[in-house]
């Protein structure tokens, strides 16, 4: 038993940050977060190239070509077969992390990157396009299993006065992987038509150097302690990751976590929907509006790229400041901007025909629409899952949440053309709708996380109750959270108050 092995500590677990968790966050962003990124924008460049591929080599196959419809569909599925393996990825990422741990996870699903590389890199020496969409749906499941385990992994090996930075790591590597890919895409560099087979395969890179240094760094020491019991390796695992070696305070906090679930096992996707205390916490920009803003079209790209610099530093700035604003800030912050910049789209494709800067207003929007999704709701909802969630309702919570940011990129892809030509300019009406109710959302209801361990969080996340007795209703502040099995909660029987309160 840990408690055998362990002196008991009072100390604060407040530690400095330190080379290994750098070089993890840097390592699993690098080889797997950043390649979601990547992977968003690499087909726009060669869009053209891949499409007469395609047309040529049904030419060759059957002796006529493709109408201008089956052209399209082809290259829309290229295109929207990423998203159905993300949310396979994601549907499958519970189940993974489980078997084989977090860093195994990231590493032993690498093998689906070079599978996805090759099968895109050789599909035009071997005439299949094919290739290429199972290619791409390989990819997605990758992405889709990246966007979970590695915010998982990384919000694990931190500690809690580091988590928010360490969490919002991966974020950037998105931002710097959609930049790279624009980049890469130029004319000057990857662009032309001969080099797009290997436009789509460099994806392999990054996960190679993952490969060959991720390794020798080792699991997540809450998952060694809690789910495997295994206290020595625990002990290692935080001597790797902690600058000092008193590390006692935080073994007894993960052992407080580990007695709190000792008779709880790990929870399926259902059985999550249907635990009574957590069942309720539960990039699609188009350049038309460069096109209307008077850009000429061989400068889009350079705009474009442009968009992608706007997307790093908004994603620095979230992760330099999140452990001073804290969660909510940021998520508040980014959905208002969110949603008061898509308003001003529709404002601005309005008045733009009379007025002729109303045009560089839209852009301004696009920019302040990036700059708000990165600087908080970009990376803090995947950061935020890993904190609210204890350690046998992660792996499920993971699963909806990565299904449900899936299944809306996928439907905001398909929905909005529609939504375009229905409503014209107000359609930018319903995403601003939906910013901003998701802000008052966070605003009422998600909690403060920063600067608290996970046995904390536990405590103050209970569900919110009015508690009415018959001498009168009290204020929340006057009652004292008891820990439950699952979460904090409010237990009727045994009710402390403050001993400066009076009751009436």
């Amino acid at each position: 038993m840990a408690e055998e092995i362990l002196i008991p500590s009072s100390g604060k677990i407040t530690l400095q940050l330190t080379s290994s968790q750098l070089a993890v966050a840097f390592l699993t962003s690098f080889g797997s977060s950043m390649l979601y990124g990547y992977n968003l924008a690499v087909v726009n460049s060669p869009a053209a190239y891949i499409k007469d591929f395609y047309n040529k080599t049904v030419l060759t196959r059957n002796g006529t070509g493709l109408s201008g419809e089956t052209l399209t569909l082809m290259y829309s599925l290229t295109v929207s077969v990423f998203a159905i393996g993300g949310l396979l990825g994601s549907l499958i990422v519970g189940m993974l992390v489980t078997h084989f741990g977090r860093k195994g996870t990231v590493v032993n699903t690498t093998v689906l990157v070079f599978i996805a590389g090759s099968l895109m890199g050789f599909s035009r020496i071997c005439n299949s396009p094919e290739m290429v969409i199972i290619g791409r749906f390989i990819t997605g499941i990758h992405s889709g299993i990246s966007l979970s385990v590695v915010p998982m992994y990384l919000g694990e090996i931190a500690p809690k006065n580091l988590r928010g930075f360490l969490g919002l790591v991966p974020s950037i590597f998105i931002g710097t992987g959609v930049f790279a890919a624009q980049i890469l895409g130029l004319h000057e560099l990857l662009g032309k038509e001969e080099y797009w087979p290997l436009f789509l395969s460099v994806v392999v890179v990054p996960t190679f150097i993952q490969l060959l240094l991720l390794p020798w760094f080792p699991e997540s020491p809450r998952y060694l302690l809690i789910e495997k019991n295994n206290v020595h390796a625990t002990i290692t695992a935080l001597k790797w990751y902690r600058a000092k070696c008193d590390i006692q305070a935080e073994i007894e906090e993960m052992q407080e976590e580990q007695r709190s679930l000792s008779s709880v096992e790990t929870l399926s996707v259902w059985n999550l929907l249907l635990d009574d205390s957590v069942r309720w916490q539960i990039w699609f920009y188009t350049n038309d509006i460069f096109e209307n803003a008077g850009i000429p079209a061989p400068e889009i790209q350079y705009t474009t790229a442009g968009t992608g610099i706007i997307e790093i530093i908004a994603g620095l700035i979230g992760c330099f400041t999140i452990e001073k604003l804290g969660r909510r800030h940021l998520l508040i912050w980014g959905f208002t901007m969110m949603g008061i910049c898509s308003a001003g789209i529709t404002l601005a494709l309005i008045l733009q025909a009379k007025l002729l800067f109303m045009r560089y207003v839209s852009v301004c929007c696009v920019v302040g629409i990036i700059a708000g999704f990165c600087i908080g709701p970009a990376g803090v909802p995947f950061l935020i899952t890993a904190e609210l969630f204890k350690q046998s309702h992660r792996p499920a919570a993971y699963i909806i949440g990565g299904s449900l940011n899936w299944l809306s990129n996928f439907t905001v892809g398909f929905v909005f053309p529609f939504l375009q030509m229905s409503a014209g300019s107000y359609c930018y009406l319903v995403f601003a709708t939906v910013c901003f109710s998701v802000a008052v959302y966070v605003f009422i209801v998600i909690p403060e996380t920063k600067n608290k361990t996970f046995m904390e969080i536990s405590r103050m996340f209970s569900k919110k109750e009015s508690i009415l007795e018959t001498q009168g209703l009290f204020h929340v502040d006057q009652l004292k959270l008891k820990k439950m099995n699952g979460y904090g909660g409010l237990e009727h029987t045994s009710l402390d108050f403050d001993s400066s309160s009076s009751v009436p």
